[in-house]
């Protein structure tokens, strides 16, 4: 059991460094785009920053899935990889459909896997939305002064 948490927690912390860098390029991503993100037409930029977060958010939650899959089926608490990535991302979207489980050595990691996911899923909306934010915030205060 010490065993699972142990790793557990190390691949908890692997995804919230692998995070906190993919925000960090975000941020710095948009701090690059700001000047062209808020000159006019602005509607167009802002859906086209909706669709390159989101595509942002996905690529980071798919390392987070590939990250515990990888981690699972090395243990051994499933035989083949495709068990191990189509478990990891049924427990990392917190779906838990429970028609693939992992071996009862292994339960504790399988639900750590889950509680990253929740936590990805929360972090990642948050940093959407707040870009989302900011960006429309910066639009708006260009648009009020260009007038």
């Amino acid at each position: 059991m010490l065993v699972q948490i142990a790793l557990g927690a190390g691949l908890l912390l692997l995804n919230i460094l692998v995070m906190a860098v993919a925000a960090l390029a975000l941020e710095s991503a948009f701090r690059a785009a700001h000047p062209w993100l808020v000159a006019p037409p602005q509607r167009p930029k802002l859906l086209l920053m909706l669709v390159g977060v989101s595509f942002w958010v996905l690529v980071v939650l798919t390392i987070g899935v590939w990250t515990w899959a990888l981690a699972l089926h090395q243990v051994g608490a499933f035989s083949t990889l495709e068990e191990a990535v189509y478990f990891a991302l049924v427990a990392f979207s917190t779906l838990g459909l429970g028609d693939l489980i992992p071996l009862r050595d292994w339960r504790i990691l399988a639900a750590m896997a889950s509680v990253n996911g929740f936590l990805s899923f929360g972090l990642l909306t948050a940093l959407l939305v707040e870009a989302l934010r900011q960006v429309r915030l910066a639009q708006l205060e260009r648009r009020h002064s260009d007038r």
